[in-house]
């Protein structure tokens, strides 16, 4: 898992010579910038809030040719993680490269809580540095824009560029760079990684040629050929006509990284196996979206009146993950693609990685529920419904506004709301899954659809209540981190309103009374800023409510023995495509 990639990838060294300079120069200035370093035992410390976590996935119901591709497909997305560290930071993958050479117990250490980070910052500790010789804190640009930038700067610049460059400037799959005479410049990908992206694209034709599944094959192909022409909407069409018992999700996606904007997109890997039982049970939810939209909780002239085809979702066991969906916390799920216009015109899917939800279920929502809930509410704790609020949590990142018109204008939240976005968004999608999932409740108990999810009291209870404990385990991601920022303004939200109860002996219950009420509210309010692209008022909003209040920080720093996540180990991935080390 922690073999180097320069010893398997030699072609490498001569691109990244430059990173390695600027990786010396920078530990040379700032060799003195930290007083203090986390020693053996520390470190060590700060590894175990990661539950190490066997990830076995069988394959026997797959063909022989789908086992096959499923080799090259791991073996693509190790080539992703390079590609990620390159855009974390300029310094990173020499960084890595030094690591490897100390084989102290200091140094193993330092090796092991880099590569559960992909970096030297620690993810869960506001990516404070861990290790000496690196800035304090990781540049909120990460390595997709010069360190030395500033927001006036690129926004004066992409200003004055032509309308289609200016789109590439604000796009997703264009790092920004400075030329010789130190004005900025856009590099595409497809220029910026192209060893890499010829190397994972050959592996995915490879994959292509071996599966049976014709709509495998075309994602495949497509996406091979989008690492060298940088336009990746065709294969984002393909990926959402994805049908098959490999689901593979390769590519630049999410754009947390970009802390300045919310530009750039970061490349990431899942190899999954698709769970056909569990997509068919809940591919229900999927249908009635429409009627969701219909009766969300704001005004009637911001709903989506048609929405896009049928959002599919896809419950699937992870085999391996890589860059982006494999630093720091785990996703559980996720909700692509990101570009507006693929939406528009084919919706979004939904993908539940089932095996990595139940693990964090076990290692850390079930610890947490005995520190945080009353006693009387841990019995109320339920993984189906964990499970089935994630489900809706991705499907409701479709719903809402995303394209508003502004004075005129068109645009959409993302653009309108910048660096605010992310929290604001995940934080839309995690009331809006509430009011849908209490909304399908409704239904059922009116004999209006017949649903295939719990319903009545007892389900209401153990979803508000399951949800509230949950609320612990992503806010000790930090608060530097999105989803966290998004819901501690949700919870500080609800106990203002009297739907959280803090109680005197430091747990906390729901008022389920006072509940549901809430979340129609906040719901109203979040999708109100998104459809009217309120800069100022989503910054008042979470600026008041996105913060650690004394009751919440003294029942967080009782969760210390707990871990916070897991850290997957690929035992499936690992034997059908083994690291090669030298």
């Amino acid at each position: 898992m922690l073999a180097t990639f320069f010893l398997r990838y030699p072609y490498l060294r001569k691109q990244n010579m430059r990173n390695i300079l600027l990786f010396v120069m920078a530990c040379t200035l700032m060799s003195t910038a930290q007083e203090s370093t986390p020693g053996v035992d520390q470190l060590k410390q700060m590894a175990s809030r990661f539950a190490p976590t066997e990830m076995k996935v069988s394959t026997a119901g797959l063909s022989a040719g789908d086992r096959q591709a499923l080799v090259k497909l791991v073996q693509a997305a190790r080539i992703v993680n390079h590609i990620f560290m390159q855009q974390f930071w300029s310094g990173d993958v020499a960084l890595y490269q030094q690591l490897q050479k100390d084989k102290s117990p200091l140094g193993q250490a330092r090796l092991h809580y880099f590569w559960i980070n992909k970096g030297p910052w620690s993810e869960i500790d506001e990516h404070k540095a861990f290790l000496p010789g690196v800035p304090g804190k990781k540049p909120a640009g990460a390595n997709l824009y010069p360190e030395d930038m500033s927001k006036d700067e690129f926004e004066t610049w992409a200003k004055a560029l032509p309308d289609n460059q200016k789109q590439q400037a604000e796009g997703f799959f264009t790092v920004v760079r400075r030329g010789p005479d130190r004005k900025l410049q856009l590099v595409p990908y497809s220029q910026e990684y192209k060893s890499d992206l010829d190397r994972a694209a050959a592996l995915l034709r490879q994959a292509a040629t071996l599966t049976d599944n014709a709509s495998l094959q075309k994602f495949l192909t497509t996406r091979a050929d989008a690492f060298s022409s940088n336009d990746y909407y065709e294969s984002d069409v393909a990926w959402m006509d994805l049908d098959a018992p490999v689901d593979v999700t390769i590519g630049p996606y999410e754009t947390y990284n970009d802390e300045i904007f919310g530009y750039k997109a970061a490349f990431e890997a899942y190899i999954n196996v698709r769970d056909d039982k569990e997509t068919a049970r809940l591919a229900f939810l999927g249908q009635h979206l429409q009627d969701i939209e219909d009766n969300l909780p704001e005004d009637p002239k911001y709903r989506v009146a048609k929405l896009g085809a049928l959002a599919p979702i896809r419950v699937v066991n992870e085999v391996f993950a890589a860059g982006d969906g494999a630093h720091g916390v785990q996703t559980a799920a996720y909700n692509l693609p990101n570009d507006d216009k693929v939406v528009e015109l084919k919706g979004s899917k939904r993908v539940m990685l089932k095996n990595i939800q139940e693990a964090k279920f076990k290692a850390t929502l079930l610890p947490i529920s005995r520190v945080v809930l009353s006693a009387s509410s841990q019995k109320d704790l339920s993984f189906d419904l964990f499970f089935t609020h994630i489900v809706a949590h991705e499907l409701t990142h479709g719903l809402g506004p995303h394209r508003i018109q502004i004075n005129g204008r068109e645009s959409n939240p993302r653009m309108e709301l910048k660096g605010l976005y992310s929290a604001i968004e995940e934080a839309k999608a995690d009331v809006t899954g509430l009011f849908a999932l209490q909304f399908l409740m409704t239904q059922a108990d009116q004999g209006k659809i017949q649903a295939l999810l719990p319903h009545g009291p007892d389900a209401e209870r153990q979803l508000y209540t399951t949800y509230l404990a949950s609320s612990f385990r992503t806010m000790r991601f930090g608060l530097q981190d999105s989803h966290a920022r998004g819901m501690a303004m949700q919870f500080n939200y609800f106990l203002d309103k009297g739907a959280f109860i803090a109680n005197a002996d430091g747990t906390f219950s729901v008022d389920l009374t006072k509940i549901k009420d809430a979340v129609r509210s906040l719901d109203h309010d979040l999708l109100t800023l998104e459809a009217t692209g309120d800069y100022e008022g989503t910054k008042k909003m979470l600026d008041r409510l996105s913060v650690l209040r004394p009751e919440v920080q003294k029942a967080l720093e009782r969760l210390k023995s707990v871990p916070t996540d897991i850290e997957p180990i690929f035992v499936t991935a690992d034997a059908l495509a083994p690291e090669h080390k030298r």
